[in-house]
């Protein structure tokens, strides 16, 4: 099946004016956001055309050079940015406002990127969760506190692009974390600023607490968020959704669905499913049992332990860990070791509960079907038996 890189093949040629921009455009803008624009896009309001952008990042690399996006981060995007900046609709996109924080010693990790649609609107593509570890640490202590570092620079990104810009509309998107950082950047921003968001995209993107969602500015954002998760999503059904999602169909398996390139394509949509496939429910219900049943204090020991050992060996990145992996055991199995013993119990202890979770719920659906598989059996013996009589 077709997918983003199809997509720019096919309706690359149609400008913005002669075909509206849509879902599709969406999720190519957010996951442009993991290009390195650094020293390439201003870091203000001044603007550079997308063509220009890409020109001046592949001049930077050696000719016949491949150049790695990490581990999970999909290493088709120089391509797509290669036939976007040759596809009339995305070329002439004026770039704006890069952004690229990370700090290690405090887990943030965030970026963004500003681009000039050219049809009055301006997208906000905020990054998703990138190679580094203090990024994923960061995902991870979602689960701990009301507000991450990543979600406060998201606010404020919109309050800095929506004052450079006063008179375009809005829209915001991004992939993985970068779609949760972008309905928290419209959530938290002021009612002056809400009003000119016209849509808010959530790729496969994390949820929120449910204190969050129970604020009353979610209500005026209704209809304007757009949730869409592949068939058996994880990262998408993680903690809570208050807004209806979409599922759209992937060609991967299991957790390679989050990548967003597997996202089926027809015309200027993505290919729509009834319903999370049976292996997304019960990711869903294992994940949320798991959080339900380990306290807020073990989820925090939980977090500091396993990043601790994740970065003894002074590993920095996803790659670091898969190029050092030999090295890096002794140092993870030492401290693991030398880990204070409550800690290392509430690093087991979460570890157990998830197990116990995953099996919790293979049971209680087997117990289900057999239930239902009865009652079908049952049903067929009574018709049987009516017929006969």
């Amino acid at each position: 099946m077709a997918n983003l890189l199809d997509y720019l093949e096919w309706r690359g040629d149609l400008s913005i004016d002669r075909d509206p921009f849509n879902e599709v455009d969406n999720l190519i803008l957010a996951e442009l956001s993991f290009v390195d624009f650094r020293g390439i896009v201003p870091e203000n309001g001044a603007q550079i055309t997308l063509r220009e952008a890409a020109e001046a990042y592949f001049a930077r690399v050696p000719a016949g050079e491949k150049i790695d996006m990490g581990v999970l981060v999909p290493d088709v995007i120089p391509e797509m940015l290669r036939r976007m900046a040759d596809a009339p609709r995305f070329a002439e996109m004026k770039l704006s406002f890069f952004a690229d924080h990370l700090d290690n010693e405090n887990a943030l990790q965030f970026a963004a990127l500003t681009v000039d649609t050219g049809d009055g609107h301006i997208y906000l593509a905020f990054r998703g969760t990138d190679d580094t570890l203090a990024g994923w640490k960061e995902d991870f202590s979602m689960a701990c506190v009301p507000e991450i570092p990543a979600q406060s620079l998201a606010s404020e990104y919109l309050r800095q692009v929506g004052r450079q810009y006063p008179e375009k509309l809005l829209r915001l998107g991004g992939h993985s974390k970068g779609g949760n950082l972008a309905v928290w950047a419209a959530l938290s921003a002021p009612e002056s600023l809400r009003r000119r968001i016209e849509r808010v995209w959530s790729n496969d993107g994390p949820g929120f607490h449910e204190d969050i969602l129970a604020r009353p500015e979610n209500f005026d954002m209704a209809g304007r968020i757009v949730t869409m998760i592949p068939q058996s999503s994880v990262v998408g059904l993680l903690l809570e959704h208050d807004e209806d999602y979409t599922v759209v169909e992937s060609s991967e398996k299991g957790l390679m669905q989050h990548d967003g390139f597997s996202w089926e394509v027809r015309g200027k949509s993505f290919v729509r499913l009834a319903s999370v496939t049976r292996q997304g429910r019960h990711n869903d219900l294992v994940l949320k049992e798991w959080m339900r049943e380990m306290p807020l204090e073990q989820r925090e020991k939980f977090v500091e332990g396993l990043f601790s050992v994740l970065t003894a060996s002074g590993a920095k990145t996803l790659t670091d860990l898969k190029e050092e992996s030999i090295k890096a055991a002794p140092a993870m199995v030492k401290a693991m070791k030398d880990m204070e013993k409550d800690t290392r119990d509430a690093l087991l202890y979460a570890f157990r509960l998830l197990v116990r979770s995953s099996w919790k719920v293979l049971s209680e659906e087997w117990q289900k079907e057999t239930e239902q598989k009865i009652r079908e059996a049952e049903q067929r013996f009574r018709s049987l038996r009516e017929k006969r009589e």
